[in-house]
């Protein structure tokens, strides 16, 4: 029956190369038509996750972006095994995986023609954990936007803190703050959008620091997992907690934006900053 199967699987990969199921309300979506409403379900508005390169495709003008510091990558100092392998290895099938050196890709560019830096955090490298890479890449992106006056963009997407790396990972939590904190000196305005998910050291730092703090719908913001909670304070937490909604309502964020809306929502805020 081997046949059989190799069959059900061809068929499976085939019909995947055509449609895309929603994760929230299931529905099947033409691969084409999902692309086009920028990996947002046109039925429940579910925001799927994209990659740093599709983020800054739909964010910038075109041809603008130009990649800073693409060689600062991670490096394995705690010669970290587990179970599943070695943390290099795992570096190395990352590396080939994405096309990048870690999980936030920083450059500068313009939106509506407003110049800017950016710092991309994408989800595939390593879950976007915040590694001591990453935290370079954010801080020196900083660097590059206080000397040079220009708005500072972090989009974040971390599972949190990169284990791998032990306390030189939580070590970037408070470098990212230094470096963001230190943008205030010259009036230079911070920027935070927080997509799905963004959780862990991410959002106990610099995701949560800006002087407007973004988010797209939906998303899952918040630091511990929500059974940890519950089991320690005791009590069933509200079905929307940690939600970008739930934020909104109690102060955290200051606006949650649909992607197709991002790039016009970032436009007004540099122009106001700009005047």
């Amino acid at each position: 029956m081997a046949w059989y199967s190799k069959a059900i699987t061809e068929k499976k990969q085939q019909i995947g190369s055509f449609w895309v199921k929603c994760k929230q309300c299931r529905s099947h979506i033409w691969q084409e038509q999902w692309n086009e409403n920028l990996w947002v379900c046109p039925n429940c508005n579910y925001h799927g996750s994209i990659n740093a390169f599709q983020r800054i495709e739909q964010i910038f003008d075109k041809n603008t972006f130009k990649e800073l510091f693409a060689g600062i990558g991670p490096v394995d100092s705690l010669h970290f095994n587990d179970l599943k392998g070695s943390y290099a290895d795992k570096i190395i099938a990352n590396k080939k995986k994405t096309g990048i050196s870690e999980s936030v890709v920083t450059g500068h560019g313009k939106i509506h023609n407003i110049a800017a830096v950016a710092s991309i955090m994408d989800f595939r490298f390593l879950g976007g954990s915040l590694g001591s890479a990453t935290g370079e890449k954010i801080l020196q992106g900083a660097n590059y936007a206080y000397d040079h006056q220009l708005p500072y963009i972090v989009f974040s997407a971390s599972g949190g803190a990169r284990m791998q790396e032990g306390v030189l990972s939580l070590m970037q939590m408070a470098k990212t703050c230094a470096g963001v904190a230190r943008l205030n000196k010259k009036n230079v305005p911070f920027i935070s959008v927080l997509t799905n998910p963004t959780t862990g050291g991410v959002t106990a730092s610099y995701a949560m620091m800006g002087d407007i703090n973004i988010s797209e719908p939906g998303a899952v913001i918040g630091f511990a997992g929500r059974r940890v909670i519950e089991q320690t304070i005791g009590e069933k937490l509200p079905d929307d907690f940690q939600t970008a909604e739930y934020l909104l309502d109690h102060g955290f964020v200051d606006a949650i934006v649909d992607r197709k809306d991002m790039k016009d929502y970032l436009g007004k805020v540099l122009a106001y900053y700009n005047r």
